[in-house]
């Protein structure tokens, strides 16, 4: 759970009494790769931290699967949408490693709000940011090239090309893998 409270720590420092209370609903969970955390059509109550692996959120389209995003080690991977509506989602989580992961039941976070009120801070920041992430993608797609965006790709997660197939990377910029192959033979 360390790993999680530095997180946490990283945008406002937590007392004792909230990381404890934090903690106590919190459990640690192991999933095989390639395994579906939150399938598709599923309301999501749980906001999971990776400890160990990565993740990816994704869709299909007329049939097309296509991935949103990907979330590394020491981040929240969460269906925002579904957290905050309460109506299932049209996306699913999927571990793409033997990954582990801290899940937060999003339920007893929220009645622990009234109790600890730095919680409600300390995720009201954390879900800000991921708000800025979503805006930054949605600007990425509409004024960057997808060489660009492969650049910027590669900047935030050097490793992605390790660990992630191809298919899912072309697909998260909006490619098709002949054209990812060709931006990647590009000097």
């Amino acid at each position: 759970m360390q790993s999680l409270i530095k997180y946490l720590n990283s945008f406002m420092p937590l007392s004792k009494a909230a990381k404890e209370a934090l903690v106590g609903i919190c459990k640690e969970l192991q999933f095989k790769k390639n395994s579906d955390i939150q399938p598709i059509g599923h309301t999501c109550k749980t906001i999971y931290f990776l400890k160990k692996g990565l993740a990816r959120i994704y869709y299909f389209k007329n049939d097309i699967d296509i991935t949103e995003s990907f979330s590394f080690e020491n981040h929240l991977v969460v269906r925002y949408e579904s957290l905050f509506t309460g109506r299932p989602s049209k996306k699913a989580i999927q571990v793409l490693e033997d990954s582990d992961l801290i899940a937060i039941d999003a339920n007893q976070l929220f009645k622990l709000y009234s109790k600890f009120p730095e919680l409600e801070s300390v995720f009201a920041r954390v879900f800000e940011a991921a708000h800025v992430e979503t805006i930054n993608r949605i600007e990425s797609i509409q004024f960057h090239t997808a060489e660009e965006r492969y650049k910027a790709l590669l900047k935030e997660a050097p490793d992605v090309i390790k660990r992630v197939p191809l298919k899912y990377i072309a697909s998260y910029l909006g490619i098709t893998p002949v054209s990812l192959s060709r931006i990647r033979g590009q000097k």
